[in-house]
């Protein structure tokens, strides 16, 4: 059940993903259809505009409907950050704790080789 719900939303997904290209994929399909019968310059073929205006036309109609489906959105209601909301309550009674005795001893020791150290190998 839970693969048959991921398919359905993948699909949705695709489909929202794919709505914008929807216009180009039908002019591509339908190119010689739209030249012919769906063209706006069809009186003017020194153009050899071949359907394109009316694909341009399809584009502009989807942009247009894409902005009258989203809501407006007023940027005077909201804030822009969220840091002047926050606040910080910081305590007073911390103590620094300073160490009066501190020695440093260096336990460094170099063990000088005279020879390089090389892996085993194995004569096959």
């Amino acid at each position: 059940m839970k693969t048959i719900w991921a398919h359905i939303f993948i699909l949705l997904y695709v489909t929202a993903m794919l709505r914008p290209v929807m216009p180009l994929a039908n002019y591509l399909i339908n190119q010689d259809y739209i030249a012919e019968f769906l063209c706006i310059n069809k009186d003017k073929p020194e153009l050899e505009c071949n359907g394109k205006c009316y694909l341009a036309e399809q584009l502009k109609k989807a942009s247009e409907e894409k902005e009258k489906n989203l809501p407006a959105i007023v940027m005077e209601e909201y804030p822009i950050g969220l840091v002047s909301f926050i606040s910080f309550q910081t305590s007073t009674s911390t103590k620094i704790i300073t160490q009066a005795n501190f020695r440093y001893t260096n336990n460094y020791a170099f063990a000088y080789l005279n020879s390089v150290f090389h892996p085993p190998t194995f004569n096959s």
